[in-house]
């Protein structure tokens, strides 16, 4: 009798550290965004602003608004996605990430991370899938 509720309380952890991970990435996409658009990060013509990918947000980038060469962190690390199977992938491969120019329904990978989304094919407790969370 205790064992389903010692399963349901490790899905509950793990989906709370899901829905921590999507907000801290999100945010530090929104940060790399507002930052561009404040002209603190060099585009290209053809960049939309957002990041080309999970690790800049780490490794970060040079403030371009600054007379001293100094850098804009958005994230100490990728964290990863608590649904994933394999441990020793990499954080940054843990998600599935969308680019700007995808559509919603149908995310992709682009040129720039829009947005990221679990991959698990898993189902929350309040049934949603966590790729749509």
């Amino acid at each position: 009798m205790a064992m389903p509720l010692v399963e349901l309380g490790s899905k509950r952890t793990r989906e709370e550290e899901l829905r921590v991970a999507l907000r801290q990435i999100r945010d530090a996409i929104d940060a790399y965004k507002a930052a561009a658009d404040a002209g603190k990060i060099i585009l290209e013509i053809d960049q939309s602003g957002y990041p080309p990918d999970l690790q800049a947000l780490v490794e970060g980038v040079e403030d371009a608004s600054s007379a001293d060469p100094r850098m804009i962190y958005f994230l100490r690390r990728v964290p990863r996605d608590p649904f994933f199977p394999d441990p020793r992938t990499p954080a940054e491969e843990t998600w599935g990430l969308r680019s700007y120019e995808s559509p919603a329904d149908a995310p992709r990978r682009g040129d720039d991370v829009f947005d990221v989304y679990s991959l698990s094919s898993k189902v929350a407790l309040n049934g949603t899938p966590y790729r749509d969370w």
